[in-house]
């Protein structure tokens, strides 16, 4: 019963998991999106501007696009780690699970 119970709040933990995986996911995306519509206006604005003043904006830009890539690419490792260790886990349970019936016969 208790090995029952202890799947259950292992499944529970794995759709939890999914669901802020997905949600992470759309929030990057749309973040991405974000990203280019501003660089898309700051674009736009800077061919009205000076040569100068269009230099150093494009550096901010390309500065801001570099670091939001490097955090997109640490967040999906992140994701990435957090599903192995849950497959990890899922299987150790199994295994348990498979030598408990066996001890039990």
């Amino acid at each position: 019963m208790r090995m029952r119970m202890m799947m259950m709040m292992m499944m529970m933990m794995m759709m939890m998991m999914m669901m802020m995986m997905m949600i992470m996911i759309v929030i990057m995306m749309i973040m991405t999106m974000m990203m280019s519509m501003m660089m898309m206006r700051g674009i736009m604005m800077m061919m009205r501007m000076r040569r100068r003043i269009m230099m150093m904006m494009v550096m901010m830009m390309t500065v801001v696009v570099v670091v939001v890539m490097m955090m997109m690419m640490m967040m999906m490792m992140m994701m990435m780690m957090m599903m192995m260790m849950m497959m990890m886990m899922m299987i150790i349970m199994m295994m348990m699970m498979m030598l408990l019936k066996r001890m039990d016969i």
